[in-house]
Formats: structure tokens, sequence, C-alpha cells
């Protein structure tokens, strides 16, 4: 048995060499580097409490801001003491990685003063502590405020007119409602609370301006509250726009510019009503409503009148009761226009005999009248003359002829032509510019007979 203690003792020595001199002096100083460069956490941020009964309180928390990379974060311990000492112990007694822990088997009616430390290889952390005492107390309800659907958005009211919202909770015990303005306690010259078990009310007998702001009703049971806010926007009518003045006037136009008011009656300005008054009678007409630029140019003004203009700003609650007028008038000058009309040439119309439609050679059978037809023009109107063969035809002397001119028709009937009618005829035009002809040739045939015919004529 004494050998093989010895050899496991040799083996032992063989396997792990003796440390050398400056191994020994080095290990120290490194240890003593690891510990310096292990720092703790900063303190976990946001302890409140979450829920409580009659025998416990459950707390919530957030991570600390900063965790060293060293040393990491190995969990948080949670600590209590009664309010009034200073005996602080341990709930946990291992270390809790949530950021959640409930406190048990607490005495009903104790109040408990609550920390929270974050440990890791550095140490522990400034611990993080609830500011007032928790009240170990079961809680019936939760503090709840049932605000209205209308009162959700922006409840706009004008000047002079009663507020009087009812808003409803609910709790219990019956919690405690305090209202506060733009983070401030309510000015009771202005504003009257009255609260039931089950209702707040915010009344104001006359609205004015200085009422607008954001409300803010809290109701609260013992550490918990539940919080709702109001925008309340009181309004009257605008004042007047800044300025006006007549920027420019042309033919039957004027261009007017004005300025925005000073005072929008707490709200946005919807538009402007420009109105026109003439010298003359001094009554004033609407020209635009509702208008929304601050430039207009009114046209269809009355040439030689003088006009005056004003406008009024428009909001949610109606028309300034003031208006901006333009000092300068504006007048629409008459233009004196020298018309010179372009002087009168009249046409010459005179013009020469011209024949528009020519005669052309015919034929006729002895015994059937025919018809001769050309047309004329000419300025003054022509005077007509037949002629057969070179000589002047004269429907007085031979009633064979009929010779008819209407509206530049030109007409000479030959009423049963005989075998000797036929020849060249002629029809002239003249007068006082020129005169001109023109001419045909008239063939009068013999009548075709029968065989029967031929000899009775022969016998």
């Amino acid at each position: 048995m004494y050998f093989a203690y010895w050899l496991v003792i040799n083996l032992i020595s063989n396997r792990i060499p003796p440390a050398t001199e400056e191994e020994e002096a080095a290990a120290p100083a490194a240890t003593k580097a690891s510990a310096k460069t292990e720092e703790p956490t900063s303190e976990p941020l946001e302890v409140t409490v979450e829920d409580k009964s009659d025998s416990s309180v459950t707390i919530t928390w957030r991570p600390p801001k900063t965790i060293p990379a060293n040393s990491g974060l190995d969990g948080y311990t949670v600590e209590i003491t009664k309010e009034g000492t200073e005996d602080w112990k341990a709930v946990n007694e291992d270390l809790t990685v949530s950021c959640r822990y409930a406190i048990k088997n607490q005495t009903t009616g104790d109040r408990l003063l609550v920390r929270v430390v974050a440990v890791n290889s550095g140490g522990r952390s400034p611990p993080a502590t609830i500011a007032d005492p928790i009240l170990v107390k079961e809680v019936g309800a939760r503090p709840k405020v049932r605000l209205p659907r209308f009162l959700r958005q922006r409840y706009v009211k004008k000047v002079g007119e009663k507020i009087n919202l009812v808003i409803p909770f609910s709790g219990k015990p019956k919690p405690v409602v305090t209202w506060l303005k733009d983070g401030e306690p309510l000015d009771p010259k202005r504003a009257n609370i009255r609260t039931s078990d089950t209702d707040s009310i915010l009344f104001v007998r006359q609205a004015e301006r200085v009422d607008s702001g954001s409300y803010e009703m809290c109701v609260k049971v013992d550490d918990f509250e539940d919080k709702a806010a109001i925008i309340i926007q009181i309004i009257e009518l605008p004042g007047p726009p800044a300025s006006i003045k007549v920027a420019d006037v042309w033919g039957f136009n004027v261009a007017l510019e004005w300025t925005a008011p000073k005072d929008n009656g707490n709200t946005e300005i919807t538009g402007y009503t420009v109105q026109k008054a003439d010298k003359k009678t001094g009554d004033w007409f609407n020209i635009l409503e509702h208008y929304t630029r601050l430039n207009a140019t009114i046209s269809d003004l009355i040439m030689g009148n003088t006009y005056t203009f004003r406008i009024f700003a428009e909001n949610k609650c109606g028309l300034s009761e003031e208006c901006a007028r333009t000092k300068e008038e504006a007048t629409i000058v008459k233009e004196v226009i020298d018309y010179k009309p372009t002087p009168f040439v009249e046409r010459d119309f005179t013009e020469a005999p011209k024949f528009t439609t020519v005669l052309n050679d015919r034929s006729t059978t002895v015994g059937y009248s025919t018809k001769l037809l050309c047309s004329v023009r000419g300025s003054p109107k022509p005077k007509i003359m037949w002629m057969k063969n070179k000589m002047i035809l004269n429907n007085m002397d031979n009633p064979k002829y009929r010779m008819i001119s209407t509206g530049g028709i030109c007409t000479l009937e030959i009423r049963k032509p005989g075998q000797y009618d036929g020849g060249e005829y002629v029809c002239r035009a003249e007068n006082q510019l020129g005169k001109v002809d023109t001419g045909c040739k008239l063939e009068v045939k013999k009548p075709v007979y029968a065989d029967a015919d031929k000899d009775k004529e022969a016998e």
C-alpha cells in the first residue's frame, strides 16, 4: 500500500511542473488587474408597483442603463424594509433574472419601502428605491377614467357659451380625483369641479379665451392611477384684415391686396368677404364670399364710376364685426377713342359686254318654229341687236321674228321658218365700253314625205 501511494505522488509531481519565480510573481498582479477591470452595473430603472393584494406586492422595473461588458449582469436582489426603519433585508434567496417580482407573505396594513439592486461579478449596483411607502392592502378595482368619445378630440366652444363636461370614472374604493390645466391646478374663479362617486363635472359658466388649454383629469386609488387629457378651445369672431390697398387699376378691373387679421379669434381664418360701393349711391354689394387668398382682381366695373372696397375676415364663428376699408378710391376712367373710319371707295362695276353663252349652229324643218339662245353680261346694260346675213332684223317690220332680252338671256324666236329663212344669224351686244358679237348658222330643211304623198304632189 505504501508503494502505491508513493507512485501516485510521483506521477502528479511529474505532470505538473513547479512554477517559476517569474510566474509566481506575475500571478498576484494578474489577479489584481482582473479584479480592477470588473465593475458593477448602474441602478435599475423605473421601479413601479404593478399589483398588490392584502398579503403581497408585485413590482416591475427596467434593466440598468449601463452594464459593463467584462462583468455582465448576474441578476437582481429585491430588498424591503418597513416604513420608519433602516433594516433592509432581501426577499429573494437566489438572484432573479426577471424584471418582475412578487413580494409575498406580508402583513395587511404594513407600509413597505422597496428597492432593487443589480448584481454582477463586480459587486452590487446602487439601489433603485420606490419613493413612497407601499400600503399592503387589497385593491377592489383599479381606477379608470371613461372619457366620452366626443372629448377624445378637440372640444370647441364660442366665447360666452357654457362648458359642462361630465366625465365618468370607476374604482374601488372611491378614487381621489384631481384636475390640472396646462400642468397647473385649476383657477377656482374660472372653473368649478363637482365630483360624485361615479363622475366628475368640469363647469364654466361663461367661457373666455383664457379657458383654452389642455385639461388633465387624474383618478387615483392608493398607488394606482388613471389619467385623461381634454383639449378645450374657446373661439370668437376674428378681427378685420390688418391692411388693404388698391394695387392697380386698368380698363374695367381693380387689383386688391390685403393682409391677414392680427387676431384670428383663436382659430384659423376660413375665408374673406369682399364688398364694393359706388361713390354715387354708397350701397355695398358682395362681390366675393368665402374667398381664401390675400389678393383678388375685381372685374366688370362700370366705366366712369368711382369705387371703394372693404373686406371682412371669416372663421368658424362667422364674419368679423369690423372690416378693413381702402383709403384710396378706384376710378374707372372713360377712354376717348379717336375712331377714323376707312374712306369708302365706290367700286367701279362698269364692264364691257361679254357673252357668257354663245350661239351654236343648229338646224330645223320648214314650218317648225325654232329659237336661238345666248347670254350676255355688261354694265351699263348692253343694247341687243340681231342680224341675219348682216342685215338688221326688226320684229316690228317682220312678225316672223320675236326678240326677247331678259336678265341677260337673249332669245330670237323664228316662227314657222320657210326654206329661205336659213342663213347666218348674229347677236350683237353694245354699250359705252364696247360691243361684241356671237353668231351661228341656221339650216332649214325640207320635210320628208311618204311615196304616196310624192305621187299626189306630182299630179
